[in-house]
């Protein structure tokens, strides 16, 4: 899911088949689009980071999106089930990602069998979800007993500090780390793991550059609704996941919260 709405037009991205590339409407996250890569990569080093914790296991990506996440889980999962509730998702999921089988259906009521996979990832999902609660109970049925939840959600305190409301308008709810923590053990998960993400020195070294924050850099140009300066364009373009680190340090500095709870 985008964490900023970035106009941008639309670019072929890699895949296994041609399909078209999916909108970007600030709703998710989409590859091989050059203003949108800061984001974009910012996703991916949950997958990449989490990615060993699905080697051999029947997974489920709830709240699929564009599927390269459960793409990438494919290529060491057993099996990799995607359920997203958007029509267009599904079908664009089907069609460039075939090794993935799309299931079109409501979180808060997941279309799975009890206790049928071994993981379930949720990645920047949860904070667009109306019954978190309701999500997370669902999570811990269709999820065999020892097996985990990875999930990350941008952290409240950092994505929109001092709002009571969060900024972007695709959230319903977002949380920090204590809220997440309780959540997930309200719902009868085991927290196992809380890390952050966090700007490693290339992109400090961008905040400094770009007046302090390069995120805010990036917004401000989004929201004006003007072509990017080249060297914006350049510098968000050039990011890559090893330019974040995921830390379990200063977690409520964090940009995004991504945890590993487990199911007793």
């Amino acid at each position: 899911m985008s964490e900023a709405v970035i106009p941008a037009a639309v670019d072929e991205t890699s895949g296994t088949n041609n399909a078209e590339p999916l909108p970007l409407t600030g709703e998710r996250t989409v590859p091989g689009i050059a203003e949108e890569n800061y984001w974009f990569r910012r996703h991916e080093i949950a997958y990449a980071e989490l990615l060993p914790r699905c080697a051999g296991k029947t997974v489920l990506e709830a709240g699929s999106g564009e599927g390269y996440g459960a793409d990438m889980i494919a290529g060491v999962a057993t099996k990799v089930t995607g359920v997203d509730y958007d029509t267009g998702a599904v079908e664009h999921v089907r069609t460039r990602y075939p090794r993935v089988e799309m299931i079109q259906g409501n979180l808060a009521a997941l279309p799975l069998a009890d206790a049928s996979v071994d993981v379930v990832v949720n990645f920047q999902v949860i904070e667009h979800l109306w019954d978190q609660a309701q999500f997370l109970r669902e999570c811990l049925r269709v999820l065999r007993p020892g097996g985990e939840l990875l999930i990350s959600t941008p952290n409240r305190i950092t994505f929109s500090p001092g709002r009571d409301t969060p900024l972007n308008p695709f959230h319903t709810r977002e949380l920090n780390a204590a809220e997440l923590t309780e959540l997930l053990v309200e719902a009868g998960f085991e927290v196992a793991e809380l890390t952050g993400v966090h700007h490693g020195p290339s992109l400090k070294a961008l905040d400094a550059k770009h007046g302090g924050s390069f995120i805010d850099a990036q917004i401000e140009r989004a929201l004006a609704g003007e072509p990017w300066p080249a060297e914006l364009t350049a510098d968000v373009a050039a990011v890559t996941i090893d330019d974040f680190v995921l830390i379990a340090d200063d977690i409520d500095a964090s940009l995004d919260l991504v945890a590993i709870a487990v199911k007793p």
